[in-house]
């Protein structure tokens, strides 16, 4: 989605001069300055590379260890004449040799590049790219006056310089690896226009993938501004969180492009919500500002987008899915480095599920209508026919009748039903270091120890105590007039991807009504709030069954050596795992499937009212007919044309008189792409005459409802990429009239 926008742009990583980067804080403009410098190198790069092969040593040789037999530990060669003040590195270096003596141990270069010699031309050209960029940066390092920056520059350099001594690749060694954050700022401005407006006409929402490309595409190329700046702009801002970032855009995206050496990334794929709303503000202000001065100089449209509707906060701050979520407290931070690998061995068959810590659970609302909206799928139901039917199903008096213990009833519909009278809540809990002890959790832990201890007694005691009271782990708690029935204890392991499930378990004398199933699908939505899409647990015997139940299986997803030494191997139980969809709601899970089966089923009882439509007698035998063909009984369903050669014949002449109609011109041939940009991401599968024509002669059309389709298509295409009010649109309705008009007429249809 960050392809090229409408807004002129370069690469904005190097100043007006082309020699030095620019600020950090020049505020994200682009200019052909930036551009130049960037070419600049990659010329002189190319100059290098088709230099004769004694000047690449000559080059290489500065840089390269002594290899002169004694263990020299010079690790460059140094000029025995150095001039008075460094060269430019847009000029080239005084003229060296071979033969010359290094000033630091007095060996020849010749000596500093003997490991060369038979190094392979490409491998050669590989490390005069990276001395290009070491030169570079040194410039860097000497000009730039901001601390932070420097200190970045500096690093960098040593880097490469290591790279050359070593013959290796440059390799980035950081605790963490692109992308730094998920979603992607790419991913939640896709996701955000998925959302807020996949329901707009076709070109409505063309309008909005545009602007959203442009806001990309603006990011990735923007210039950020320093720590320094930002500590006197925002003295109340994560310092240390944006300095983090700030290291980490220059390492991976400003520097690379132009230190080709160095792998780049696009800064709208490898940060997210973070860095986003840091830069947001300015960025929107800056280029609204420029987009103001230079209005003459955009195309109409692109300036509309820009100043009309550029939204006023974060892209990325929406939900990225159409659904409810009602966790609101944050992540539970856990130190990867901490992670112990212990884990129980054993599970019974009842379940429960997690919360904030200390927070109520909102009982689960359905999600508005509007908020539901998506792309129409041609072949879809009419919404039309959809909502009169919901208006039936929604209607208490409408819905029948049946037991919560019938076999057609969810397992959990009681557990919720509950929930809503607020006869139960769920709460995440856990112990704390850093908070003050709240009387009511540490009651219910001791409560959940207790409901633990009875419910799995081949498990310590002492075992079960430590892990509940263990500030990283936490428990989804099921309480029932204010004392605890059930929960699930879990470990979360952010950094690897899973969480563990450790115990779960409900009282005996609350089993069997759902809370089991009720709190597995809450502590399934908790972690899709926190990101965490995966599930592992070590289940015995008895537990297998309801793991299964709750859409766990042996069938592992998570990769062997990300939960390796996290969780502990236990002898006689069995691992399962479970992987979440983020797009499903679980706690209302089983009341849509309900829903959906409601609306199949009074589709069905509408279709089957048409079907037993009943037709008057025949009266043509009392006028004195005495045979009909059968197929003109009103009622019995038409047999296809059993001669193809008859078949074909008929659609042939049909498809003569659409293809000669007034209004058939903008069907005769297949759309172009220039003609009308973005109809292929839109229309999935096209079709035109001039493609049916070519299939009837190849005989494809067996039966006439697949030519019926083809030609539907063509009408159902052109309605679903234009506005109701154009020509072609108009177009396609008379025409579809013509075509039914002529299939009836041919006996293909009833009339």
């Amino acid at each position: 989605m960050a392809d090229s926008a409408g807004i002129q742009q370069g690469s904005p990583a190097i100043g007006a001069s082309g020699l030095v980067p620019a600020a950090p804080g020049a505020g994200g403009t682009e200019g052909s300055g930036a551009a130049g410098g960037s070419a600049r190198i990659a010329v002189k790069k190319a100059q290098l590379r088709s230099s004769p092969r004694p000047k690449k040593l000559e080059k290489l040789g500065v840089y390269s260890s002594c290899k002169a037999e004694g263990a020299c530990k010079c690790n460059g060669w140094k000029s025995q004449n150095p001039p008075p003040t460094p060269p430019r590195t847009d000029q080239q270096s005084s003229t060296v040799n071979l033969q010359e003596p290094c000033r630091s141990c007095s060996h020849t270069l010749g000596d500093h590049v003997t490991h060369l010699e038979n190094v392979s031309e490409e491998e050669m050209n590989r490390l005069l790219g990276i001395v290009l960029d070491v030169e570079y940066l040194y410039t860097c390092v000497h000009k730039e006056e901001d601390a932070d920056t420097k200190q970045v520059y500096f690093s960098l350099f040593k880097l490469l310089r290591k790279s050359i001594l070593q013959m290796g690749k440059p390799t980035l060694e950081a605790q963490e690896s692109p992308p730094f954050e998920k979603p992607s700022i790419e991913q939640g401005v896709n996701n955000f226009v998925q959302y807020k407006f996949s329901h707009l006409p076709s070109k409505e929402r063309q309008t909005i993938m545009e602007l959203a490309k442009m806001f990309l595409n603006q990011i990735n190329y923007w210039q950020l501004e320093t720590p320094s700046q930002r500590r006197q702009r925002v003295p109340n801002d994560d310092a240390a969180g944006y300095k983090a970032n700030y290291t980490r855009w220059l390492c991976y995206c400003n520097v690379p492009q132009f230190c080709d050496s160095l792998p780049r990334y696009e800064t709208t794929q490898i940060f997210g919500r973070t860095l986003l709303r840091s830069v947001f503000t300015v960025m929107r202000k800056q280029l609204l500002e420029q987009a103001r001065q230079e209005k003459d100089k955009l195309p109409p449209e692109k300036r509309t987008l820009i100043l009309t509707h550029f939204p006023k906060h974060s892209f990325i701050s929406a939900p990225p899915v159409a659904r409810p979520l009602y966790y609101s407290t944050s992540p539970v931070s856990v130190d990867p480095s901490t992670c112990g690998s212990v884990s129980p061995a054993r599970k019974t068959a009842s379940v429960l599920e997690p919360n904030p810590v200390g927070e109520k659970r909102k009982p689960s609302e359905p999600l508005p209508y509007e908020e539901n909206k998506r792309p129409r799928v041609v072949g879809d139901i009419p919404m039309e026919l959809i909502n009169e039917v919901m208006a039936t199903i929604t209607d208490p008096a409408a819905i029948p009748e049946t037991s919560l213990l019938s076999a057609h009833s969810a397992r959990d519909e009681a557990a919720r039903l509950e929930e809503r009278r607020g006869v139960i809540e769920f709460h995440v809990i856990g112990n704390s270091l850093n908070q003050k002890p709240n009387k009511r959790i540490l009651m219910w832990l001791v409560g959940l120890q207790n409901v633990f201890s009875h419910q799995l007694p081949r498990m310590p005691k002492e075992y079960i105590t430590r892990l509940v009271f263990d500030p990283k782990h936490k428990t989804l708690s099921l309480i029932k007039d204010g004392r605890v029935i059930g929960g699930i204890c879990f470990r979360m392991f952010p950094s690897q991807g899973f969480t563990e499930i450790v115990f779960c378990a409900v009282t005996s004398n609350e089993q069997v009504k759902g809370y089991g199933t009720h709190l597995m699908n809450h502590l399934k939505e908790y972690h899709i709030k926190h990101e965490i899409l995966n599930f592992l647990t070590y289940a015995d015997e008895y537990a297998i069954g309801y793991f299964k139940k709750q859409g766990f299986s042996k069938d592992i997803k998570v990769p062997k050596a990300k939960y390796v030494g996290y969780i502990k191997d236990y002898e006689g139980a069995t691992l399962m795992g479970c992987e979440l969809n983020p797009s499903i709601p679980y706690t209302e899970f089983s009341v849509i499937i309900k829903k959906q089966k409601e609306i199949i089923k009074k589709l069905i009882e509408r279709k089957q009212a048409q079907i037993r439509k009943v037709y008057p007698g025949l009266s043509c035998f009392k006028e004195g007919v005495r045979q009909i063909p059968i197929e003109s009984i009103p009622g019995i369903r038409r047999k296809e044309m059993k001669d193809p050669d008859q078949l074909y014949s008929t659609l042939k002449t049909i498809l003569q008189h659409v293809k000669s109609h007034p209004n058939g011109w903008p069907f005769m041939e297949p759309v172009k792409k220039t003609e009308a940009p973005g109809y292929y991401q839109v229309i999935r599968f096209p079709m035109d005459l001039k493609t049916m024509s070519e299939r009837l002669k190849s005989r494809y059309y067996t039966t006439r409802k697949l030519f019926m389709a083809d030609m539907q298509r063509i009408f159902t295409n052109c309605r679903e990429y234009n506005p109701p009010e154009s020509e072609y649109y108009k177009c396609a309705n008379l025409l579809e009239k013509f075509f039914y008009t002529k299939i009836k007429e041919a006996g293909l249809i009833e009339k």
